[in-house]
């Protein structure tokens, strides 16, 4: 699977690859359909913005790529989405083992009422990682990629509680780096985040793609023209434009598109 979108891109190789592949993707809570027929690919180690008004389906979106959904009492879907080359929604796969490999970050910071120590080691633990030594060095290893080891490094047996908002998101990017996903999900990480936090966050964001492909629900059309590569946009649970960044936010092809991100709905 190539990503035809990737010929947008200036610099980018078409034998990049794909790291998630969404075919025909349809999506209901009971008898409500909130996803209609979502196809695109997404490119690996790069960010995904997905972009459009409120209650159009975004974080439904997001959350079928790592299975949540399936917690949430009468949610269906049909399609297909392939995680390297596997569809994760086959009976024989695991959704844990999903949920490991694409990591997941909320809107609100959810630190675990326990150590930022702790909070960071819990997955391994819960992978079965025993090994203090092992231990400490995932947790620094983490914190570091989340950019906020030198603000915790000694405080590590602190409650994750006390930090602030921007510093107890960091901590749970960096909960989620710890158990090594290939994928991260982030669905709006800066909604509740004053703006040097969401700063950082930002600045984050073009560290992690070096190494993570990341994807990233965001209300802001700002945020998705600084941070992002490539930009879907949904509208009533139709995926109406995808395709590089630059494009989408320059010269859109749907009138659609063009009437949100000049503001004229949304």
């Amino acid at each position: 699977m190539k990503l035809q979108e990737l010929s947008e891109k200036p610099g980018a190789q078409e034998n990049s690859s794909v790291a998630l592949f969404i075919q025909d993707l349809r999506c209901w809570y009971g008898q409500h359909q909130v996803l209609k027929e979502i196809s695109m690919s997404i490119p690996e180690r790069y960010i995904t913005a997905i972009i459009g008004p409120s209650g159009c389906g975004k974080s439904t979106f997001i959350r079928c790529l790592n299975r949540i959904n399936d917690l949430i009492p009468g949610f269906r879907l049909s399609g297909q989405i392939f995680f390297k080359g596997k569809e994760i929604n086959d009976s024989a796969v695991d959704p844990v083992e999903i949920r490991l490999r694409i990591g997941m970050v909320f809107q609100k910071p959810n630190p675990f009422p326990k150590s930022i120590y702790d909070n960071v080691a819990y997955g391994p633990r819960l992978c079965g990682e025993r090994n203090r030594a092992h231990l400490d060095r995932i947790v620094e290893q983490s914190l570091k990629k989340a950019a906020i080891w030198e603000e915790v490094k000694h405080q590590l047996r602190q409650n994750a509680l006390t930090l602030s908002g921007g510093q107890q998101q960091r901590l749970c990017i960096a909960r989620a780096l710890a158990v090594d996903p290939e994928v991260l999900l982030l669905d709006e990480p800066c909604s509740a985040l004053d703006p040097i936090a969401t700063a950082k966050i930002e600045e984050l964001l073009h560290e992690l793609k070096k190494n993570y492909t990341v994807v990233m629900v965001t209300h802001n059309m700002q945020q998705a023209a600084r941070v992002s590569d490539y930009t879907g946009f949904l509208l009533l649970g139709e995926l109406v434009e995808f395709g590089a960044t630059e494009r989408i936010f320059t010269n859109p092809k749907d009138s659609r598109t063009e009437a949100y991100i000049t503001g004229r709905f949304g």
